[in-house]
């Protein structure tokens, strides 16, 4: 572990030169690199640099032990190692997690798709409360959140939605939700008051840049059509929405949420990267099978997850066993007690892999 933390520290005060070097200023998309990988190892390094003060601490102490000293002083010097182990052992502990190999999605923005699957018109208002959980969730971490394609039912549900999330790290707590999302309550169409299961698929992908996917024109066949739905005088009468296929791989991207081609385009091209970039993700995880034994679940839509029973008022994690009797926060956005135990418990799968 010192090694690795030698070589870390080496790398980041090499790349602290690296920014005061005028050639490097002067080049913004190395400029851009060079920041990122940085930031990337800044926790780390001031980790690393408490983690040897600590060190050096202690041998101060040991060397201090070994001179004559009145027995009050060596109480005093023995306390503080105590106290000085205390803290190296959770150093060790933490840099450990930070050492883990990390995710290259994790900072990056997110598209979600969430589809009603079984369950009619009911199904198609659980996809509408999984969209204002995860909306809801946005807001209280500061994200930002834009609809980039939705296909909405007459009682307010959605046959499928499609929306960006932004902000940092987006990636990284979101990611757990891919998959197959099952709700148990009584359907306000139910007469007879018998409780209903429905599921609801959910995606998650990372939104990729440009640079991490590159796309061909000639491999796209671009078609437009008049947009349906609510949305005043231009529905049905421009051709605004557009629908991209990529000949190459068969994926289909339809985006009818704005007005203006232009941007129907723009969002629809967005859609198609992120698709692009986990279907290379998939490929390669596919190569290295245990690769994916490593994560919390799969990240397969036919994967369930989640389960939301209203009449117990319960919410339980499939893959961790975690329950909470708190569904209506849950739906209110109030994420996080669920997505710090997976992401715990996927540390934990790490770190015994890495022992």
């Amino acid at each position: 572990m010192l090694e690795r933390l030698k070589s870390i520290c080496q790398r980041y005060e090499e790349l602290s030169r690296l920014l005061c070097d005028p050639e490097v200023i002067g080049d913004p998309e190395r400029l851009r690199k060079v920041s990122k990988e940085q930031a990337d190892l800044e926790e780390i390094y001031r980790a690393a640099c408490e983690y040897q003060g600590v060190l050096d601490q202690l041998a101060e102490a040991r060397s201090m032990l070994e001179e004559k000293l009145d027995s009050e002083t060596r109480d005093w010097i023995r306390d503080e190692m105590e106290e000085l182990s205390g803290r190296k052992k959770q150093l060790e502990e933490r840099i450990r997690l930070l050492l883990l190999p990390k995710d290259p999605n994790d900072e990056k923005n997110v598209i979600v798709e969430i589809r009603a699957a079984a369950g009619g018109e009911e199904a198609a208002l659980f996809a509408a409360d999984l969209f204002r959980m995860y909306t809801r969730y946005a807001e209280r971490q500061g994200w930002k959140t834009e609809i980039m394609d939705a296909n909405s039912t007459g009682l307010g549900g959605f046959k499928e939605v499609i929306f960006s999330v932004q902000g940092r790290g987006a990636y990284s707590r979101l990611k757990f939700e891919s998959g197959a999302h099952r709700v148990q309550r009584v359907p306000a169409t139910e007469s007879g008051g018998r409780i209903h299961t429905s599921t609801a698929t959910v995606a998650v992908l990372p939104e990729a840049e440009e640079v991490d996917v590159e796309i061909n024109e000639k491999d796209l066949r671009i078609d437009t059509f008049c947009s349906s739905g609510p949305g005043g005088q231009s529905v049905n009468t421009t051709k605004s929405a557009v629908r991209i296929t990529h000949l190459p791989t068969g994926i289909v991207v339809s985006c009818q949420d704005e007005k203006s081609q232009i941007k129907n385009r723009e969002k629809a091209m967005r859609v198609l990267r992120a698709r692009l970039l986990d279907k290379k993700r998939r490929e390669e995880q596919a190569k290295v099978a245990d690769a994916r034994k490593s994560q919390v679940g799969t990240g397969d839509r036919s994967e369930r997850i989640r389960t939301y029973n209203f009449p117990q008022s319960r919410v339980t994690d499939h893959r961790i066993g975690l329950t909470l009797h708190k569904l209506d926060l849950v739906l209110d956005g109030e994420l996080d007690e669920i997505i710090d135990a997976l992401i715990l418990n996927e540390q934990a799968e790490l770190l015994k892999k890495a022992e």
